[in-house]
């Protein structure tokens, strides 16, 4: 354990993480800096931005102060990229970017390139290639035909395998193609390969039309972008059907519902939003950039007896800096084009969210499948979302509102002018929250016990710190109990646990999907941008409870969403004994995927909570990716996903991330 400050410890793995890829490095790859070095550089770098403001140099000492006080308590964390560039040489700061893709070779290659500089410098993107004419349409300019989106995505896709991120880790993608594209169906399917497009999440942009029509079991039409012509009349539910299936059989394709983010689109004079990032919860524009934050709910609880609750006095003054850092990262940040320059500038979306949200229902003695859980949620995040907006229209007063204000949905609101046209995204929060020792995100925890298999043959059991304190207190604690959790991955039925205990320690596949999306739909009511949430299934869904999960998330609100169900991977390394012995499906007819995109953050919770890698460490204490060998079950340290491991490198289908030695 290392400790930040009394009472505030990274645990042993967070501090590896930390060492492999956040912390500064000398001449010879040696870290030159320890955890509280990074973020004072982070801190000292950030707060210089606001020299730009007529800050002096006390002033600009005193917010550095506070923004390395907050990190340091764990109270809040920036974005990797913030973490990892402030104050070196690469100096990009940002981790959500969206490229314009246009029907052209010329545009299609400029957005490689694009796609190469921004990868290499950390960041992930996202794409519409709802634009792009489809497969077998005339191409005139050479008498051929097109090849269509997906074999130009292959090609995104192989541009992206060859650049590394940072040095240290390979890009993510998002593809989204609009579902009235004549090739929808084609890219509904075109990852039932697991050897194809590993480093693309996809999603099919659905409409509100769409929608209707699948609800009356109407028609859609295809369009060519091209000419504005229509190419076919498909059956909706059909195509929502191929939608559900691939989702139960994979996790892909996830959906989006691009009209509600464009109701939600705070500058339409600009130009429609057609993408996200990689994990969906940020949707943007062509070039548009977006740096996110996250409030650790944990670090925002008093502990007082009989259960915590939590502190909004203290997490309003969490907020209020959030805010204020991440509008200083807008003018810290080096940005890797200068269209992106130009559109961040201009909107300055900046994403404010949460981790630790099981954590935190934990110790409040809440269970995450309750009213009280869900009422909360919205409590928590409308306060969030208010005094976000509160602290950014106070940065106005002093900054100016964000350029193209008076163009924009804001303008001519109650509360006069905001510094920022966006400041609230709920993101997955993968490794942050393994930083910051608690659940990721807004997921509800994998498992309570989970075992790992070291190489001489041990066994080493891990046990939630909350749920073990919690079962020591109360007198129940039991090796054979344990081993049993760490077998079921549940307390449920277990009769020597008292009820109350059962009721609140719940898992995320004891969490039935209506309550997950529910969960969701609650925190995106008061989310400007968008949720990161993942709906877990146990193995034995069916595609019929994916549909209706879909449809559910339409009817409440989100935004977008995605699916995971237990066991569909044969590569799933992070499983309960009961799920990784689940027999495979026998109705899927296509192949599978090696790594789950729908698991990520379920998974990465199992890794979060405990403060524990789960692969087979050669020195029995855990350790970085790139020291495994070849056959070692193995897990990404940057989305929680099972890895390829081949010639000494490691690397993740899931998110691209990789190491070698």
């Amino acid at each position: 354990m290392y400790e930040l400050k009394p009472g505030v410890t990274l645990s042993d793995n967070a501090l590896t993480v930390l060492r492999r890829r956040y912390l500064a490095r000398d001449a010879d790859g040696v870290p030159s800096e320890d955890p509280l070095g990074m973020f004072r550089r982070v801190a000292d770098n950030v707060a210089q931005a606001e020299r730009a403001y007529g800050a002096d140099d006390a002033e600009i000492g005193a917010a550095a102060d506070r923004f390395f006080d907050a990190m340091a308590s764990l109270e809040f964390l920036p974005n990797s990229p913030t973490l990892m560039n402030a104050g070196r040489d690469l100096q990009q700061l940002a981790a959500c970017f969206v490229l314009p893709v246009q029907d052209s070779i010329e545009s299609i290659f400029d957005a490689i390139k694009h796609t190469a500089l921004i990868h290499k410098s950390g960041g992930g993107t996202g794409f519409s290639f709802s634009r792009l004419r489809p497969k077998d349409d005339v191409v005139r300019s050479t008498r051929g035909v097109s090849s269509g989106p997906i074999s130009f995505m292959t090609v995104f896709n192989a541009a992206t395998e060859a650049i590394k991120q940072g040095g240290t880790r390979r890009g993510a993608n998002m593809a989204i193609l609009h579902v009235d594209h004549p090739d929808i169906l084609e890219f509904i399917r075109c990852k039932t390969d697991n050897q194809a497009l590993t480093n693309f999440n996809i999603s099919v942009g659905l409409t509100a039309d769409f929608m209707q029509a699948v609800e009356s079991g109407g028609t859609i039409r295809t369009v060519n972008p091209r000419t504005g012509e229509v190419v076919a009349e498909l059956d909706a539910r059909e195509v929502f059907d191929a939608i559900v299936v691939g989702a139960w059989r994979n996790g892909e394709p996830g959906i989006i519902f691009l009209d509600r983010i464009n109701a939600d689109n705070p500058t339409p004079t600009l130009g429609m939003i057609e993408s996200t990032n990689p994990c969906g919860e940020q949707p943007l524009l062509p070039y548009e950039s977006c740096n996110l934050g996250s409030v650790n709910l944990v670090r925002m609880l008093r502990r007082e007896a009989p259960r915590a609750e939590l502190d909004f006095d203290r997490l309003g003054g969490i907020v209020d800096l959030g805010v204020r850092f991440l509008d200083d990262v807008i003018d810290a940040n080096r940005y890797p084009l200068d269209e992106i320059a130009e559109q961040t500038r201009g909107n300055r979306k900046i994403g404010l969210g949460v981790m630790g949200w099981a954590d935190a229902l934990f110790k409040m003695a809440i269970p995450y499948d309750s009213e009280q859980a869900i009422d909360l949620a919205r409590v928590v995040m409308a306060f969030i979302q208010r005094r976000a907006r509160a602290a950014s229209a106070r940065l106005a007063e002093s900054r100016g509102p964000f350029p193209n204000y008076a163009a924009s949905t804001w303008a001519g609101r109650e509360g006069g002018p905001v510094r920022n046209a966006t400041v609230t995204t709920v993101a997955p929060t993968g490794t942050l929250s393994l930083i910051a020792g608690v659940s990721s995100g807004i997921e509800p925890l994998f498992a309570l016990v989970f075992e790992r298999h070291v190489l001489d043959g041990d066994v080493l059991r891990e046990v939630h710190p909350i749920f073990e304190r919690v079962a020591r207190e109360r007198g129940f604690y039991a090796d054979d109990l344990m081993a049993h959790l760490a077998d079921t991955g549940t307390l449920h039925g277990v009769s020597n646990v008292p009820e109350d205990v059962r009721r609140v320690f719940v898992c995320a596949h004891d969490v039935t999907p209506d309550w997950h999306i529910r969960m969701q739909a609650a925190f995106q009511q008061f989310t400007d941008n968008a949720v990161s949430k993942t709906v877990n299934f146990p193995n034995s869904a069916t595609p019929d409870h994916v549909r209706a999960v879909f449809l559910k998330a339409y009817e409440l609100g989100c935004k977008g969403v995605t699916v995971y169900r237990d066991g569909s991977r044969e590569a799933q390394v992070l499983a309960t004994a009961a799920s990784s012995t689940a027999a495979p499906p026998t109705e899927a007819p296509m192949s599978e995927h090696a790594a789950p995109r729908g698991s990520v953050r379920s998974l990465m919770q199992r890794i979060a909570s405990t403060g524990a890698f789960v692969r087979g460490e050669r020195d029995g204490v855990g350790g970085p990716l790139g020291t495994e060998e070849p056959g070692d079950p193995i897990v990404c340290l940057e989305c929680g996903d099972p890895v390829v491991h081949e010639s000494g490198c490691v690397v993740c289908p899931s998110c691209g991330f990789s190491e070698c030695p």
